[in-house]
């Protein structure tokens, strides 16, 4: 039987009550499928391990938010974004989801959906710190790809690889319709964020990294230092006393243990590394929030199952299960 977490939270008031918002949203890419991860990963018994085995007071309004009635019907191409005034209009209604969890000093677990959820989901978070505790919040962005494009520099146009952009200010878009309503409230600061397993950063992004100072670790720094060195650092860099939101792109993953995702690329963690970033993030008492996102069961049917199982191992770690 697993026990429940024994580490002190330092930015929760709620430490044992987990709000979750299951997000079937997939209009940042253009891959189906990933719409359908929340239910497959609720399905496998998540909840009910978060539940019975971690003993967390689970808050969840048994849905999957598709956001059929916030999608407008007429959609174009701006700045060369796909579906912006869809991904706008759904992570505006995902940030007040994730906002009321987080405001009443709740952990807030997203599942998704594709990354561009994380313009919802981070949004809310520093939305609520700020108002409850005063404090900026870091983010640790855990993922093969540095999803920092501005839309000017994107190849593909698809907004799951902008959202860092956004929330950082790098790229802004003032079109009440297009991101008009991100305020400064839901902005994370450059110096507040932190990548670990990069492997497949476009040119622009490497550009913007290096002119912003955003302290950046790839596949490279982790087989120079290991994966205990590099999240050390990690943590240092963004200091011990700052709420962590950290959203976990699960392609950060080789496609050995994640095959079903939809932008798999060779080279990347081990599912222990993996768990250990989780484990470690846990281990500091200040997470406050994860998002885990690009689940695509209906991705290479052999894998599906294993890419699930991945998932679910990357949650519970990160909510306080350990090897012993």
């Amino acid at each position: 039987m697993t026990q429940p977490s024994t580490i002190t939270s330092r930015f929760l008031s709620h430490p044992n009550q987990l709000g979750v918002v299951a997000v079937g949203f997939n209009g940042g890419q253009c891959k189906k499928g990933v719409e359908a991860a929340p239910m497959a990963l609720i399905e496998s018994g998540l909840l009910t391990q978060l539940s019975e085995d971690l003993d967390y007071e689970v808050h969840h309004d048994s849905k999957v938010h598709y956001y059929e009635n916030d999608i407008p019907a007429e959609d174009p191409d701006h700045r060369g974004m796909k579906k912006p005034r869809a991904v706008s209009a759904v992570t505006e209604k995902l940030s007040s989801q994730v906002y009321d969890y987080a405001k009443d000093g709740k952990f807030v677990l997203t599942l998704g959906g594709d990354h561009s959820i994380a313009i919802g989901t981070v949004s809310g978070t520093a939305k609520a710190i700020r108002e409850r505790l005063g404090r900026e919040m870091a983010v640790i962005w855990v993922d093969a790809h540095a999803d920092i494009n501005i839309p000017e520099t994107s190849e593909s146009g698809n907004i799951h690889g902008m959202p860092m952009a956004f929330l950082t200010r790098l790229a802004r878009e003032d079109k009440k319709d297009i991101f008009g309503w991100m305020q400064d409230e839901h902005i994370v600061s450059t110096q507040k964020l932190v990548y670990i397993g990069l492997r497949d950063v476009d040119r622009g992004e490497k550009k913007l990294l290096r002119e912003n100072g955003i302290k950046a670790f790839s596949m490279h720094d982790i087989d120079r230092h290991g994966i205990g060195r590099v999240v050390e650092m990690a943590l240092a860099h963004i200091g011990n006393d700052t709420p962590i939101h950290l959203s976990f792109d699960v392609d950060a993953l080789d496609p050995q243990w994640a095959p079903s995702t939809g932008t798999p690329v060779r080279g990347g963690l081990t599912l222990r590394e993996g768990d250990f970033i989780c484990e470690a993030v846990h281990e500091t008492g200040n997470l406050i929030a994860m998002d885990l996102v690009e689940v695509n069961p209906s991705l290479e049917s052999k894998g599906a199952s294993e890419t699930i199982r991945a998932g679910c191992s990357l949650v519970r770690s990160a909510l306080g299960d350990t090897l012993l």
